[in-house]
């Protein structure tokens, strides 16, 4: 008869479906300690999975059935949208490609500056949906934080928006604060603590 042990300090693992290295990267600060978050290279998927929904939610939980279904594996994945009042809600769900399919963080940045150019009401706010697909059931989870966007960039910290967007909490854009305190009010962070303690 084999006999499999465990340790009981042993952490759980769990798949993050993202290309995104900062994402992983806040993620795996964010779950220390609790869980072990493997990347889409750790389980050797270099597809490039689609986000065809029109919507967070929908876009999330492609990624994450798209891995169960061809690895197996637990997973989640997560679609983020900043949503500017003035913009009737864009850039959303297509925050990423704002600028074009091959645009980058600096191109969108530009695009959404020039567009609030002469905007005075420049309230906006970071929306995340987590798709968690674990033991044939999906659950998800949303993070918001509300802010303003600046008109030009600051701080050389975080990712795509994160310097012209300014936390309402800390008036501080996101790229002048470190990972810590970011993960503590972002729309991310948020996020991610509801579904390490649905997985706890």
């Amino acid at each position: 008869m084999v006999r499999f042990f465990f340790m009981k300090n042993q952490l759980a693992e769990i798949v993050f479906a993202t290309n995104n290295l900062h994402k992983l990267e806040e993620a795996r600060a964010l779950a220390a300690g609790k869980m072990k978050i493997l990347s889409l290279s750790d389980i050797n998927c270099h597809d490039d999975i689609p986000e065809t929904a029109d919507t967070l939610e929908g876009n999330a939980l492609i990624k994450a059935r798209w891995v169960k279904e061809k690895y197996g594996y637990d997973c989640f994945a997560d679609d983020t949208g900043l949503m500017v009042d003035a913009l009737d809600g864009a850039p959303g769900v297509y925050s990423a490609r704002f600028a074009g399919p091959q645009c980058n963080a600096n191109d969108n940045i530009a695009l959404l500056l020039e567009k609030l150019k002469e905007v005075a009401d420049r309230k906006a706010r970071f929306v995340t949906v987590i798709a968690l697909v674990k033991d044939g059931e999906e659950h998800l989870f949303t993070g918001k934080v509300e802010g303003t966007i600046a008109t030009e960039p600051h701080g050389t910290e975080g990712f795509g928006y994160d310097p012209v967007f300014i936390a309402e909490e800390s008036g501080l854009p996101f790229a002048e604060m470190s990972q810590q305190d970011k993960n503590a009010i972002s729309h991310r962070g948020r996020a991610m603590r509801q579904l390490i303690d649905f997985l706890k």
